[in-house]
C-alpha cells in the first residue's frame, strides 16, 4: 500500500528561516549593493569635488570679491554685480543674442543631425558596410578641439588648401576663417562634423530594439519605405528623442566655450562674444570676478528652468522625460 509523503522542505538559504526555502530580506541584498556602493564610490567624490562643492562659489555673485582677501573677507554688495543683466551692458547683450542665436541653430541643424544620420546607416544592408562607416564617423570625436579647428584652419585659412586651389587656378580666394558673416555657420559645421558620427549611438541602439515583424506587417499591409520610417522607426526614437532635447534645453546657453574661443581673435569679441567666453574674459581676464559669477550663475538657473519646463511638457504629451513626477 502506496502512502503518501510529505514534500521535503527545501534547504533553507542563508539567513532565512528552517523550511521557508526564503532568503530573509535585508543582509543578502544588503552585501550586493554595499559592492555596488564602492563600485561607485569614485564618480560619486569626483562628482561632488568638482561640481557640487564648488556650487558654494557663487557666493561671489553678491561680493566684490578680491582673490588676494578671498571669500570669508570680500566685502559684500548685494546685487550689484547683476546690474549688467538688468541695465543692457553692452558687450553682455552682444553675449547674450550671440548665445541664443546659436542655441536656435543648433537645436534646428545640429540636434536632427545624428537621428538622419542613424536612419541613414541603420538603411544599410551590409552590416560590414555599416560598421566601417560607423568607425569612420565616430572618430572626429575623439579630436580635442585644438585639432579640429587647427583642420579647418588649414582647410579654410587663407593659406589653406581651399584658396592655394582657387588661387592655382585664377579663381581669386574665398575668406571664410576670419569672416564675421560666416562664424556661426563655420560653428556649426564644425560641430557636425565633429560629433554628429557619436551621436548616432544611442539612436541606432534604440533602431536595433524595433522588432522586424512590425516592418513585415507595415510592408504587407503596402507601406513604402517611408511610411515604414514615419509610422514604425520614428515612433520608437520618439522616447529617446525627447529625453535628449531636454537635457540639450538644460544646456542650451553653453554653445562651445574651447571652440568659440580658441577662434575669437579673427572675427572680433561683438560676432563671437557668448556668455561662456564673457565670464572667461571678465572674470579671468578682467577680474571682474563678482559679475562673471553673477552671469554664470543666471546661466545655470535658467537651464534649471528649462529643464523642468520641458520635462513636464513632456509629461502633458505622455512621456517620461527626464524624470516622474
Amino acid at each position: 500500500m502506496t502512502t503518501l509523503q510529505e514534500p521535503a522542505a527545501r534547504p533553507a538559504e542563508e539567513g532565512g528561516p528552517p523550511g521557508s526555502g526564503r532568503p530573509r530580506p535585508g543582509r543578502p541584498g544588503r552585501r550586493r549593493d554595499l559592492g555596488l556602493f564602492w563600485f561607485v564610490t569614485p564618480g560619486l567624490v569626483v562628482l561632488l569635488l568638482f561640481h557640487y562643492i564648488p556650487l558654494l562659489g557663487n557666493i561671489i555673485a553678491f561680493q566684490d570679491y578680491q582673490p588676494y582677501i578671498g571669500i570669508m573677507h570680500s566685502p559684500w554688495n548685494g546685487l550689484k554685480n547683476f546690474d549688467v543683466l538688468f541695465n543692457g551692458d553692452d558687450q553682455f547683450l552682444h553675449a547674450l543674442v550671440n548665445t541664443l542665436e546659436l542655441t536656435l541653430i543648433q537645436v534646428v541643424f545640429v540636434f536632427p543631425a545624428p537621428i538622419l544620420l542613424a536612419l541613414a546607416l541603420n538603411s544599410l544592408v551590409s552590416e560590414r558596410v555599416k560598421k566601417w562607416v560607423q568607425n569612420v564617423l565616430y572618430l572626429p570625436h575623439f579630436l580635442s578641439w585644438v585639432v579640429v579647428v587647427s583642420l579647418f584652419q588649414q582647410l579654410l585659412g587663407g593659406s589653406g588648401m581651399l584658396n592655394l586651389f582657387l588661387q592655382a587656378h585664377d579663381m581669386g580666394t574665398w575668406n571664410i576663417i576670419g569672416n564675421p558673416d560666416l562664424f556661426k555657420t563655420l560653428l556649426t559645421s564644425q560641430v557636425i562634423w565633429k560629433d554628429t558620427g557619436w551621436g548616432t549611438i544611442l539612436f541606432l541602439a534604440a533602431l536595433s530594439r524595433v522588432d522586424n515583424n512590425l516592418y513585415e506587417a507595415a510592408a504587407m499591409d503596402g507601406a513604402s519605405r517611408r511610411r515604414q520610417t514615419w509610422h514604425v522607426t520614428l515612433p520608437a526614437l520618439r522616447g529617446l528623442v525627447i529625453l535628449l532635447l531636454i537635457l540639450r534645453l538644460g544646456d542650451a546657453l553653453s554653445v562651445g566655450f574651447e571652440q568659440i574661443l580658441l577662434q575669437q581673435t579673427g572675427v572680433g569679441l561683438d560676432n563671437s562674444e557668448v556668455l561662456d567666453t564673457y565670464v572667461y574674459n571678465h572674470g579671468l581676464i578682467a577680474g571682474d570676478w563678482g559679475v562673471s559669477a553673477a552671469v554664470g550663475l543666471v546661466k545655470g538657473l535658467v537651464g534649471v528652468v528649462l529643464v523642468l519646463g520641458a520635462n513636464k511638457i513632456a509629461h502633458l504629451f505622455g512621456e517620461e522625460g527626464v524624470y516622474r513626477s
